[in-house]
């Protein structure tokens, strides 16, 4: 692309700010909980529509469980078959009902609002960033990869995200930026776990003898799990839910806890992995048992040579719009991102607009870096295309 093309692609990002607040405005007053399916949908419909009123073709990829996932396509100009993929997710953490309690606000430069930041910020930006593409002829093929269910580990989007990121030249990810400015270059991998331990019903007076407890069992595994975090080895076992018993004078015959686990590298992972599992599947008091309800699980993002290539493409990118200082950082929060870059696909993510406290009430977005993060993003496309 021609310099006179770069610099219209900037210039023309640059006049967006308006436009990309409204947009965001839009998308944060529509309840998208990962389980509120049509809410996924509805934020779905309301950037097809955008884009396709942009000239950007869409394919759906729905779903009858969760929200579908969907495809913004541009052809490109040039650059070979192999796409770069920008990514985001349109569900949140947020229960219905949040929206109307703490709606859309704008005081200063911060928007509040549930999932302001993550992500649905990152979603706008990679909207613009297609289109301006578009405007000005894309260099490469690109596919936006709007996707449904994020924040309960992907379970219907990691094989469309696995399906188009496989083979793509790079896959920047709309996470938002950190405080610092940064970009997220490592992100712990995690498994979530839901447990089962049943025992034996019983009187806890007439016959405790004959029960036997699934919460003394639950407690029992509850004390070794906590005991395989280990700070130096970047891994975290965390229960943190747990529900048993039917009444104070019963033996309890059944217990449920939820397990968050933590760690850095897929050659971790096999290891603390393992280690839970054992523990999960061994029996703690004779006549209870214990299963595994539900898991799911993210990949960490683990940094190669290629990714590291592709942030420093960034940072020189926003260097040269006066972000001086923007480099990576790593984070214990995982993302989709993990599953790209354990394809082998260079990886970039923590690249959408600067926010934090994602995840609580006190969530926010800068949106004066709305425009110059997808300035940066664009130029760095780019260059990958380039390149």
């Amino acid at each position: 692309m021609s310099i006179e093309a770069r610099t219209a692609v900037v210039e023309h990002l640059g006049r967006q700010h308006q436009a990309m607040v409204a947009l965001l405005g839009e998308l944060v007053n529509i309840e998208s909980g990962s389980y509120n399916k049509s809410g996924v949908d509805a934020v779905e419909s309301r950037l097809r529509a955008w884009l396709e009123a942009s000239g950007i073709r869409c394919e759906m990829f729905p779903n009858e469980r969760f929200g579908g996932c969907m495809a913004a396509r541009l052809p490109g100009d040039g650059g070979g078959n192999r796409p770069i993929v920008l990514m985001g997710h349109c569900d949140t953490v947020f229960p219905d009902g949040t929206v109307a309690r703490r709606p859309f606000r704008i005081d200063g430069n911060r928007a509040t609002g549930p999932g302001v930041a993550d992500m649905k910020a990152g979603l706008v930006m990679n909207t613009f960033v297609l289109d301006a593409l578009r405007r000005f002829g894309a260099p490469c093929p690109l596919t936006g990869l709007y996707t449904a269910d994020e924040e309960i580990a992907s379970p219907s989007s990691r094989p469309v995200i696995e399906a188009e990121a496989r083979g793509a030249r790079a896959v920047f990810n709309a996470e938002p930026g950190r405080p610092s400015g940064n970009l997220v270059s490592r992100r712990k991998g995690a498994a979530f776990i839901e447990l089962e331990v049943t025992g034996r019903a019983a009187h806890s007076g007439a016959a405790h003898a004959q029960g036997v407890s699934a919460i003394e069992a639950m407690a029992r595994k509850i004390q070794r799990l906590h005991k395989l975090t280990d700070y130096d080895l970047g891994t975290t076992v965390n229960v943190g839910l747990v529900q048993g018993g039917q009444s104070v004078n019963t033996v309890a015959p059944r217990a449920t806890a939820g397990i968050d686990v933590r760690f850095p590298t897929l050659n971790i992972m096999e290891k603390i992995l393992g280690e839970v599992r054992e523990i999960l599947n061994y029996t703690e008091l004779p006549g209870s048992e214990s299963r595994i309800l539900r898991e799911g699980n993210f990949l960490p993002l683990e940094q190669d040579e290629a990714s590291r290539k592709l942030l420093d493409l960034y940072a020189g990118a926003a260097a040269g719009l006066g972000m001086e200082g923007v480099g990576g950082e790593a984070t214990g929060g995982s993302a989709d991102s993990g599953f790209t870059a354990a394809l082998g696909t260079p990886t970039l993510c923590g690249t959408g607009p600067v926010g934090g406290n994602a995840h609580t009430d006190d969530e926010w977005c800068r949106i004066d870096t709305l425009v110059p993060r997808a300035q940066a993003l664009a130029l760095t496309i780019l260059g990958a295309a380039a390149g």
